[in-house]
Order: C-alpha cells, then structure tokens, then sequence
C-alpha cells in the first residue's frame, strides 16, 4: 500500500476544506425562488390584460361606428369575437415562444416573438372572417389587432424596464457554471459579471490539465472542480445553465455525457461561440451528419435592405421634421436673439465610404470658437481621438442647455432628408478623426453616419474611445430595421436624462 506523506495530504485537505466553503457561500447567497418562473407569469398576466383589453375596445369601437342596437344577439355576438380573438391571440403568442426565458429583456427577440405571434394570428382570422361573412368581424379585426399589437409592445417594454433595474441592483439574473480553460473562464466572467446582464458566473470548471487548482479563484469566481465534476458542481450550486467553452480537453463525448447529467437536474447546456460581436441573425445553424456547422454571414452594405432603410430613413426625418418644426423655429430665434452669427452652424464631417458633407448644427458656441481650439489649456475630456471639454468656454448660456439635450442635433433632419445622414448610425466622425482611424475603425465609415445610435443611448461622451469603436463597428455589420426602431426609441430615454452630454 502508497502512504501519502503528510506534507501532501495537509495541503489537500486545506483546498477541500476550502472548496466546501465556497460550495457553502454561493448555495447560501444564490437559494431564492427562480426568477424566470415570476417574470414569465408577470408576462402572461400582462399579456393576457392586454388582449381583453383590446377585445372589449374593439367591441365598444365596432357598437359605436355600426350604431346597432344592442340586442342579446348583438351582446353574444361581440362576445364570440371577443372570446375568438383572446384565444387564439394567447396561443399565438405561446406557439411562438414570446415566454422562452433565452429572450427575456436579452435584445429585440423579444418584441419580434411578439409580431411574428400577432402576424400569424391576423392571416387565419382574416380569412376566417371573409369566407363566414360574419358581421363586423372585419372591422372588429381593424381596431383590435393594430392596437393590440401597440399594447403588448409596450407591456413588453414595461416589464423589460423593471427587469433591467433588477438586473442593474444585482437580481434576476441566470446563474452560470463556465466550463473551459481558465483564460476562457476569465473572458467569460469579465463580459458576464462585469457589467449588468442577464447572467452571472458563479463557478468554474477547468480540466485538470490546467495550471488552476479547485478552491483557488478566477477573478473573484470559484473554481469548484474538474471537467468530471461539471455535472455535479451545477446542481451544487444551484447554477441555471453550464457555459462550455471549446478546448482540446473540451471533445464532443465530453460535452454530450456532460448534457446527460444535466437533463435529469433541468440545468440548461450553452456553448460558447468565440465570435466577437456577430449578432444573431448573421448566425445560422447547420446540422450536417454528427457536427454541427455554425454559417456566420458576411456583413453586407447593400442591397434591398439599403434602399429600404433609406426609404424609411427619409420618411421618418420627414414626419420628425414636420412634427418638431414649431421647436426648430423658436430655437432658431433664441440662437439669433441671444448672441450674434448665424443660427447654424456647418462643419465638414465624413461619410459613407468616406465622402465628405457639410452636417449641420444649432450654433451652440460663439463664432469663431473652432480657430479657439489651439488656445485652450488643460487636456480633452473626450476619449481616444475625440476632444471633449466639460466645462468648454466656448459654449454660449443657450448653447449648454441645447447641447445638454441634444437639440442642437435637430438641422442634421435636413442631411437625412438629402441623404447625406441617416436617422440610426455610427457617430459622423471629423476628418481630422479619420485620418487617425485604424482598419478596424473604418468599417464604421460602410454605411452613412446617424442623427442616433448605439454610442448615444449607450452613453455618449461617457463612452470609452474603444466602447464608442466596437459599437459603432457593430452597428455597421449588424443593423436591421426592427433594431433602428429599438433605437430610435431608447434615444428619447437618453436625450431626456442627458446623460453623458456635455
């Protein structure tokens, strides 16, 4: 019989000893009823209202515009329509996944689960109302479903906003166990854990070829066991899915015996694509024999999509302009009226494939503030390439309060309806920015710059130089149309808080 010295043994003993601790604090901190299972009844509950709702208003809508007398046959027939459209609106939703947990406030999933159920649902019902020729079914249809569809969009709103503030104060998440090599494990906690999100990584599993040792710690995380031990740790600690990141230990029988310990726990298996800022509908899944082929697409800057958002682009600075012209107006005024030069201020920025306009301003500084620049003292506020002052001398009384809520923003309306801007896009750069630019930040220079984007309601001049970079080169290679909408509309959020303006 091998007897093991004592000098090994006691070190042993202290890192099981540690690791039982450890196993103990994160059960004891992450024990709670789960949270998908709250919020995805708060979802059906809203929903549900909602749908009723919209049932009972088109019913009042349909009594009012035909002027029928209410009669018990008119009653029951409103009450079929009703009891028809709520039903079949409810299973709807429910066929097309809109309360899978995976896209709970994770990204506009979630509010295109939503058309998609209303969308299915308006075709049969459509068609069922035209070949029974039942009276008012088409105008009941009229009211109900564009409405509807309005409501719920904005019930999905709400409840993701609650659910963000949850997130942000540190609950609601899903609990992750990452499994992978320890520098694997440290990116993955470093973009979960990091930053408010959906998730949280609360252990790791290495291979034991790994130079990190179970009840030692990676960036604040246990590391709790083995590739063997994966299954076991999960249901330990109480872990909502497993996160497995690809290594040579990693094999294919490793990650399938892996997915049978966690069938019979209910732990949830992801694996972790190394594909830095590809969105979701660039990626597409192809099962071929026993391997599973992952079909990133090429970003594409143009084509029908392009024509489409520029169609749209134009019409939305178009309804905008005309909305926004009684502002535009009194804004002008006040500019003119407070401090002498033009109301507008034009500077040549650089556009889509580098073509240079002139973008234009509410003049928010004193002339000449521009040829001022090499005068001031002190360094630049902004990041990377960008000069940014807090506290710019140059900027009127007026001006601060317009740039504080992005109003001197409004005359760029004009650039889009020229087509020289778009409404959402990467931040039109100087030309002085882009001659500094690497290759990687010229790929935000493929599609025309916007009024708004990623780098306004992500936090504008608070923004690191790399942040504003990566979301604006992820915007160019990622944008979709439903997306634009999202950001058009968190833009308001941001313009009304002002944060990060200066």
């Amino acid at each position: 019989m091998i007897t093991v010295p004592d000098t090994v043994q006691a070190p042993r003993s202290r890192r099981a000893a540690v690791r039982a601790a450890q196993l103990r604090e994160v059960r004891e901190e992450f024990r709670s009823e789960p949270w998908q299972a709250v919020y995805r009844r708060r979802l059906v509950r809203t929903d549900l209202g909602v749908v009723v709702a919209t049932a009972v208003l088109a019913a009042l809508f349909r009594g009012v515009v035909t002027n029928e007398s209410v009669t018990p046959w008119v009653l029951g027939d409103q009450l079929i329509l009703a009891l028809v459209l709520v039903g079949a609106w409810t299973c709807s939703l429910a066929l097309a996944r809109a309360y899978d947990v995976r896209v709970f406030a994770s990204g506009p999933a979630e509010y295109q689960r939503v058309l998609e159920a209303s969308w299915k649902l308006v075709t049969p019902l459509a068609l069922l109302a035209l070949l029974v020729s039942w009276p008012g079914a088409r105008m009941f249809l009229l009211v109900a479903v564009p409405t509807g569809v309005l409501a719920l969009l904005g019930g999905r709103w709400a409840s993701r906003s609650w659910l963000h503030r949850q997130r942000q104060a540190g609950g609601c998440v899903t609990l992750v166990l990452a499994v992978g090599l320890s520098d694997q494990v440290e990116r993955l906690i470093r973009e979960l854990n990091d930053r408010p999100s959906g998730y949280r990584v609360v252990g790791a599993c290495v291979p034991a070829s790994d130079d990190v040792l179970p009840g030692e710690e990676i960036l604040g995380v246990p590391v709790l066991g083995d590739l063997r031990t994966a299954g076991t740790m999960a249901a330990e600690v109480g872990a909502d899915c497993v996160a497995v990141s690809g290594s040579d230990a990693i094999t294919a029988d490793v990650v399938r015996r892996l997915g049978w310990e966690l069938e019979p726990v209910g732990v949830d298996l992801m694996l972790t694509a190394e594909l830095a800022d590809v969105a979701g509908p660039r990626i597409t899944v192809t099962p071929e024999q026993s391997v599973s082929l992952l079909h990133v697409d090429a970003p594409r800057f143009s084509g029908p999509r392009y024509v489409l958002k520029s169609v749209v682009d134009w019409l939305g600075a178009a309804l905008i302009t005309l909305a926004l012209l009684p502002v535009m107006i009194a804004v002008a005024l006040a500019v003119k009226l407070t401090s002498r030069g033009p109301v507008l201020y034009r500077q040549d920025r650089v556009g889509r494939d580098g073509r240079t306009f002139p973008m234009l301003k509410f003049r928010s500084m004193r002339v000449g503030a521009d040829r001022e620049l090499t005068l001031l003292t002190g360094g630049s506020d902004g990041a990377g390439v960008l000069f940014k002052l807090r506290d710019d001398p140059r900027v009127t009384p007026l001006g601060k309060v317009l740039r504080r809520y992005s109003i001197d923003e409004l005359p760029q309306l004009f650039n889009v309806l020229v087509g020289q801007m778009s409404l959402v896009g990467p931040r039109p750069p100087l030309l002085a920015e882009v001659s500094r630019y690497e290759t990687r930040m010229r790929r935000r220079l493929r599609v025309k710059p916007g009024i708004t984007g990623l780098w306004q309601v992500g936090g504008r001049s608070s923004l690191s130089w790399e942040e504003t970079v990566r979301l604006d080169v992820f915007y160019a290679e990622n944008w979709t149309l439903f997306g634009d909408l999202l950001i058009l509309a968190r833009t308001a959020k941001a313009v009304f808080s002002a944060r990060g303006a200066y």
